[in-house]
């Protein structure tokens, strides 16, 4: 019992961390109807970024916890959705009339140029912090047996990553911007009619979708504590996953996957083979989508002709 609660907890931590970066993936589909496959390395960026500031915070005198986190929150997320702005307006806005290829072959071809960046100015080993969010709470602890276990960062992660959730549900539900971003998934060409700045809806939607990609790397790096040049690729490609289960363009679908995925990886490492748990993700999704193309909260896409 405390080893299947463990397990659960564990795996909606990761899924926190990949809801989050699945969330960008389904914000820029559900705009531009592309997908941005440098988002797993800006996420990864991120993660550097927020090591460096760490270090300079400690090393400054900063003591106070909260402050440290608050102060690299801030700068990861500045500094991430330029990074965001960047691949938008680089990657994107001069093939958005080009063919679907063009665009998908510029953002891997982005992807590839943040990897081997990162690699040489900060070097192939791996980054490291010391520990900053320490402590946690038993759940279960019977006589005899270790309890369930759940760290202060766990914690710290789900609760940013539900704020984050409520929040941003009801800045694109209930704001004057997140209207004008659903018009544009709808209808580019009638937004330009109205006079509305597309390409400045479409870079905001890269960059918000950056910061929370940003959350996500202060988060991974605080529960972690390492970071190397590779995490973006892999916790890319799983957030991608995530979004497609859930429902590519939903962002509670995006959410809903990322949890998913998380559960699966952490249950399936801890009862069958670890090193399969990637192949039990990939094949829990083909079998949805044969089911549900379009994901399990997504909606068909209806064309009128």
């Amino acid at each position: 019992m405390s080893q299947a609660l463990q397990q659960l907890i564990n795996g909606i931590t990761l899924g926190a961390i990949y809801g989050l970066i699945a969330i960008g993936y389904t914000m820029v589909y559900g705009i531009i109807g592309m997908i941005n496959f440098a988002h797993g390395d800006i996420y990864m960026v991120s993660a550097f970024i927020a090591v460096t500031c760490f270090t300079l915070v400690a090393s400054s005198g900063i003591s106070s916890v909260v402050a440290s986190i608050a102060i690299t929150l801030v700068v990861c997320i500045a500094l991430t959705s330029a990074f965001g702005w960047t691949v938008e307006r680089v990657g994107y806005r001069p093939l958005r009339s080009s063919s679907r290829l063009a665009p998908l072959i510029s953002s891997i071809g982005i992807s590839i140029f943040l990897q081997n960046a990162v690699q040489i100015t900060q070097g192939a080993r791996v980054k490291s912090i010391q520990p900053l969010v320490t402590g946690g709470v038993n759940l279960i602890a019977a006589e005899g047996h270790h309890g369930a276990y759940v760290s202060y960062t766990q914690i710290l992660i789900v609760a940013v990553t539900v704020l984050l959730m409520c929040g941003f549900t009801l800045f694109i539900n209930r704001t004057s911007f997140g209207r004008q971003q659903r018009a544009c998934e709808q209808d580019q060409r009638m937004m330009q009619f109205l006079g509305y700045n597309v390409d400045r809806i479409i870079a905001l939607t890269f960059m918000i979708g950056a910061g929370l990609a940003a959350v996500a790397g202060v988060m991974v790096t605080l529960y972690y504590g390492v970071v190397d040049f590779s995490i973006g690729f892999q916790a890319g490609i799983k957030a991608f996953t995530a979004a497609v289960l859930g429902g590519i363009g939903s962002l509670p679908g995006a959410m809903l996957g990322g949890v998913i995925i998380g559960l699966i990886e952490a249950f399936w490492a801890a009862y069958l083979s670890p090193e399969y748990k990637d192949v039990a993700t990939f094949v829990i999704l083909i079998v949805v989508l044969m089911f549900r193309p379009s994901g399990l909260l997504g909606r068909p896409e209806v064309e009128k002709v």
